[in-house]
């Protein structure tokens, strides 16, 4: 369920909060903002650009796309750039001259020449076919990205939905021309209708209410919280650095029925439920690392990968499982926005 509130909205899955938009939150991540392009650091591959903030931003030199269209940056050169992630502790903002304009169906690459097809579609011949259509109506005038809500939908409200994002990015290059501050917003991401549109909820479904309830407020208080109790009595410790998250897994007063292996991988499977509501919450991103308790025996291990995948099944982030490490801890990424 989608639930808005005058300062925020709020998806509850289950009866669990398990995102929560702010909107006073001043994160910009997702703009496409004027950036003026200071040191040039060849050996880094990288450049850093005033953004119009205390810290320059971060520029590749080189984008991740062997299909994006634009050349080389040069210092002093005025470009438009995507913020990809906000400030975090010591580092600026992460910057990106590979744009992106999303839609309910598409995303649109104006700097590219990509046709692609969202990972949530596994389906090899409905994949084929989405590509397809994405290159005849991109036709090779930019890049197209089919989202999961285009396996569904009609070709030509795709190709609608196309030209009215062509429209949007139209009209950035001439803001472009007359911004004059670093930092300028050149096209603004809605989140909200992001969120809307991310989790496919109808408008007229949005349940509007004047303030968040007390449970709800409860849960969300949860997320500050370093140590979080499991309902069988164990918790989880959640900390976060620069690099990665680290998610640990404690049987701490865990009395649950069966031996000692019982327990301990009931308590995991408990943590795997609430690891997901957590990262979902708290916005975690990146390098996760999960120290479950230990578990003898592989079948058991390997019931804890399955649980974390089918958990995190929901969420609108990109999540990877990438198994154990040599020493026993559970890595997975989680995309950053």
């Amino acid at each position: 369920m989608l639930y808005s509130f005058p300062d925020g909205y709020a998806v509850s899955e289950d009866g669990r909060l398990v995102e929560y938009l702010d909107l006073n939150d001043e994160s910009r991540s997702g703009d496409i903002i004027l950036a003026k392009v200071d040191r040039m650091m060849p050996g880094m591959a990288c450049a850093f650009a005033d953004i119009g903030r205390k810290k320059d931003g971060f520029l590749p030199l080189k984008e991740n796309s062997k299909s994006f269209t634009d050349g080389p940056v040069n210092s002093g050169e005025r470009i438009a750039v995507q913020i990809r992630r906000e400030e975090n502790g010591e580092k600026g903002a992460f910057l990106s001259r590979d744009l992106t304009i999303p839609g309910k169906t598409v995303i649109l690459m104006p700097k590219n020449r990509y046709s692609g097809v969202s990972s949530r579609i596994q389906d090899e011949e409905t994949r084929e076919r989405l590509r397809e259509t994405g290159k005849r109506i991109a036709d090779k005038r930019f890049g197209l990205v089919m989202r999961a809500a285009a396996e569904n939908a009609a070709e030509d409200e795709i190709a609608a939905e196309t030209a009215e994002l062509a429209a949007q990015w139209a009209q950035v290059p001439e803001r472009l021309k007359a911004a004059k501050k670093a930092g300028e917003i050149l096209y603004a991401q809605d989140p909200v209708s992001g969120m809307i549109r991310d989790y496919a909820f109808p408008e007229e479904k949005i349940i509007r209410l004047p303030e968040m309830p007390a449970e709800m407020k409860k849960q969300l208080a949860f997320s500050a919280e370093r140590k979080v109790r499991l309902p069988g009595g164990g918790n989880i410790v959640i900390d976060r650095c620069e690099a990665m998250a680290v998610i640990d897994v404690n049987s701490a007063a865990a009395n649950l029925p069966g031996d000692k292996e019982t327990t301990v991988t009931a308590t995991n499977l408990e943590a795997c439920a609430e690891a997901a509501v957590q990262v979902r919450l708290r916005d975690i991103a990146g390098i996760i690392m999960i120290d479950f308790i230990d578990m003898e025996s592989e079948t058991d291990r390997s019931l804890i990968v399955e649980r974390i995948k089918d958990v995190f099944r929901h969420d609108r982030r990109k999540t990877v499982i990438h198994g154990w490490t040599n020493l026993g801890i559970l890595e997975m990424t989680r995309k950053r926005i």
